[in-house]
């Protein structure tokens, strides 16, 4: 039986959940830090990536994780410009302030295995190789 009587919304709400299922893996089962991650993390992810590089991963994301994807987006003065961990940490820091409390590492390589399970393996390559090195290791080992 439908959940919503759209097929795309059934499948785009399934999707979302093995997503935010598999970031609960690393985080814990509550829900809202699950999204809280999730979107935090997509959003300094974006932010970093030219344009065209974020449409591209955003194309490769489910319906519902696309919405979030694009949330509050400014293509003004983008890619923002870090080149460490620590900054790219302080951006995911950012994005959580008023979520259940979390660490911003554990909630990037949450969301990153999560992606690297979700996303094709070209595309994560890709995204992968456009940030700098130290960001690069908060994504799983391949």
């Amino acid at each position: 039986m439908s959940e919503t009587g759209l097929e795309n919304f059934d499948r785009t709400l399934h999707k979302t959940n093995d997503w935010l299922n598999d970031i609960g893996d690393a985080i814990g089962p509550d829900k809202q830090r699950q999204f809280h991650a999730l979107r935090s993390v997509l959003w300094a992810l974006r932010d970093r990536l030219m344009i065209e590089e974020a449409f591209h991963l955003a194309s490769h994301l489910p319906t519902l994780v696309r919405g979030i994807f694009w949330e509050d987006y400014r293509p003004a003065g983008k890619p923002d410009v870090f080149r460490s961990r620590e900054e790219f940490l302080q951006r995911v820091s950012g994005a959580l302030e008023g979520a259940p409390p979390m660490d911003p590492e554990e909630a990037a390589r949450a969301v990153f295995a999560a992606m690297d399970r979700h996303v094709s393996g070209g595309e994560m390559e890709q995204v992968i190789h456009l940030v700098p090195e130290e960001v690069r290791e908060l994504f799983p080992q391949r």
